[in-house]
């Protein structure tokens, strides 16, 4: 697990090792144990590559990057893992190859050197990589299917960059942040700028599963290499459940098994739900010691605590198992947060991921994740409520829509009736927008929140829809939930919850690996029928199966609580000041795009309990702090002092 960086120039200037050493640089964090550079020239490109090293197969220096081939015609820079790279060794060993390291990265090489841009296809794992073939003059670059590592590129006239973060980018001096106003529709909807599009000006991502190519003239080209396949409805035989529960639990006991391979410590998050448990508990049946395994929670507040759950998971599995507890003044991370994140973000549970990656950190060097077993087996509320309003008539939906959307928002979004109000706004809008409408930070009142630049769709639906619309093209004739999987998985898994764990992980210089994201086991539940996976408001129904001999009843049997802050609580108490003197500060900098008097009235009306808004003033205090800093190229993350959570005893 590394940072990777690339500067390609055919404007008849060198790559200057400086730019380079400063972009590299600013990718410390996620490779503090050795940094590599070089800087090639031929045939008028001129070509840097620079790699920082976080290592975790093969130590020895021999493994470090940038690697070359013997002559040094083809170069690679690697960030990630591939867990089938033994299996690919021997396939290439049988055709001739020899190697010198242990590592992946060779393997990549050499697999490249054999089979060209398809030797992608053959990859399990997550990563992103470039190679510069010299012999060709071309660059390829590649992402993994699922979008686990993060890849942004500038293209300009004489000039390509890419890098695992932004703010590599912003080191090269013809490289200016700029707001993409443009984007900021599309932020304050979803929470995030959905892919390939980012928040600055002239900056992408290449998109999972996608090849991006650079050829000898200069000319861009993207593909896709891969996608999610979407069974059609009665297209096949579904298996029985027997066979599903079988085929399950050999399908994610290899997918963690992959995932175990490392020369360096490993562990586990567990949060006490249901998809960490299960890798825990399969961890601990394959693994000869103790897993170690970390959990967080919120001091004073259960609500938002399942330390509990998860120590009943640690004590049947006998873990080694290490908890801490956020306090209030944890928010003092936000600026570090945002200069982790490159921007804003709306999703507050970052702020204890980072704090639990930067304490598992201090005990090992890759953890396991329950990531995406929600995505996979329907874990989500939201999907059953966007299905069952299919079933109430449109009058009906309508008419309770234009009641219970007016009345106060009394007890939050998570009380019984915040949710109703939700599932009555949602509820007479078209299918995926019912669906978007769920996980909205800001929907019908987004006009009122960006004047002059939101106009409605045709539907009265808000524009930034419209950038779903080529995800809602491929999936049109797949099931209602096959449908909402495939959105979920394209959006708010990708650009939120990757995200999330990518960042808060690596800026600890921690390896997160998420076993229920593993391809083949993601194309085989994809194909299973959507009974199986939710049926009657009742979740991950064969995953509940599969694993019912494994997990403690109380775990087994609990419905999803998911990883929130108690920010409700905590911006009408400890950090209520600090609300109001970030967003209602008259020079604050959110004031030259979004509405001042709309913006008090939020803070006005959650400060004084008639709302919650927390999860929106969230959103616009780190929406702030961007702007305050979106001009700085720091060198350097914001200092914050350990103080800022509390660490308990560990048990």
């Amino acid at each position: 697990m590394c940072g990777i960086v690339g500067i390609l120039q055919r404007d008849g200037r060198a790559v200057e090792e400086a730019v380079l050493g400063a972009a590299l640089a600013s990718l410390s964090h996620r490779g503090p144990e050795g940094k590599g550079l070089v800087v090639l020239s031929r045939d008028g490109w001129s070509v840097g590559l620079a790699h920082a090293r976080l290592k975790i197969i093969d130590l020895s220096d021999d493994a470090a990057q940038p690697m070359s081939n013997e002559d040094g015609s083809v170069w690679i820079v690697f960030n990630g893992e591939i867990y089938n790279f033994e299996e690919l060794r021997r396939f290439l060993q049988s055709r001739g190859w020899r190697f010198r390291t242990a590592s992946d990265t060779e393997v990549l090489l050499r697999l490249y050197e054999e089979e060209g841009q398809r030797c992608v296809e053959r990859l399990e794992g997550m990563f992103a990589f470039a190679i510069w073939d010299a012999r060709h003059k071309t660059l390829l670059i590649a992402r993994d299917r699922m979008g686990k590592k993060p890849l942004f590129y500038y293209a300009a006239s004489g000039l390509f960059a890419f890098a695992s973060e932004i703010k590599a980018l912003l080191r090269h001096p013809a490289i200016v942040p700029e707001v993409q106003a443009d984007a900021l529709p599309a932020f304050f909807l979803f929470g995030y700028v959905p892919a390939p599009e980012t928040l600055y000006r002239g900056i992408r991502q290449l998109a999972p599963g996608h090849l991006l190519h650079l050829n000898g003239d200069g000319h861009l080209r993207i593909e896709a290499y891969w996608d999610v396949p979407l069974a059609q409805p009665s297209a096949t035989r579904s298996p029985s459940e027997a066979e599903a529960v079988g085929r399950l639990r050999e399908l994610l006991t290899a997918a963690v098994r992959r995932r175990l391979v490392a020369d360096v410590p490993l562990g586990a998050f567990l949060s006490g739900g249901m998809d960490s448990s299960i890798v825990v508990g399969l961890m601990s049946r394959l693994c000869r010691e103790p897993v170690r395994t970390f959990s967080i929670g919120f001091a004073g507040d259960s609500r938002f605590d399942e330390t509990a759950y998860a120590r009943l998971v640690a004590q049947r599995f006998g873990t080694q198992h290490t908890e801490f507890h956020v306090e209030p003044k944890a928010v003092e991370l936000i600026e570090r947060l945002v200069w982790h994140y490159d921007g804003p973000f709306a999703d507050s549970s970052a702020m204890p991921t980072y704090l639990l990656a930067q304490l598992t950190r201090e005990h090992v060097t890759v953890a396991l994740t329950g990531d995406g077993g929600d995505e996979l087996f329907a874990g989500y509320l939201r999907f059953y409520a966007t299905l069952l309003s299919e079933r109430v008539p449109l009058g009906v939906r309508r008419a309770a829509r234009s009641i219970l959307t007016d009345l106060p928002p009394w007890g939050g979004p998570r009380s019984p009736w915040g949710r109703l109000q939700k599932f009555a706004g949602s509820a007479a809008l078209p299918f995926c927008e019912r669906f978007t409408r769920w996980v909205a930070v800001f929907y019908e009142d987004l006009p009122r929140l960006l004047p002059g630049c939101c106009s409605p769709r045709d539907n009265g639906a808000p524009a930034p829809l419209a950038r779903l619309d080529p995800y809602r093209h491929r999936c049109r004739d797949a099931s209602g939930l096959s449908q909402l999987l495939y959105l979920n998985l394209k959006t708010y898994l990708l650009d939120d919850l990757l995200v999330k764990m990518d960042r808060c992980s690596m800026a600890h210089a921690l390896e997160a690996r998420s076993p229920f994201l593993d391809r083949e086991l993601l194309e085989y539940v994809f194909s299973l029928p959507d009974a199986m996976k939710l049926r009657w408001g009742r979740t991950k129904v064969i995953l509940r199966k599969a694993f019912a001999d494994l997990l403690p009843p109380p775990v087994l049997q609990r419905g999803k609580m998911g990883f929130g802050v108690p920010l409700q609580r905590w911006f009408r108490g400890d950090l209520k000041e600090f609300l109001q003197e970030i967003l209602l500060s008259p020079g604050a900098r959110w004031r030259q795009y979004l509405d001042g008097p709309y913006v008090r009235s939020l803070v006005e009306a959650h400060v004084s309990g008639w709302a919650d808004h927390s999860h929106r003033l969230w959103a616009l205090l780190t929406f702030e702090m961007w702007l305050r800093n979106v001009s700085l190229k720091a060198e350097r993350p914001p200092a914050v002092h350990r103080a800022s959570c509390e660490v308990p005893g560990a048990s």
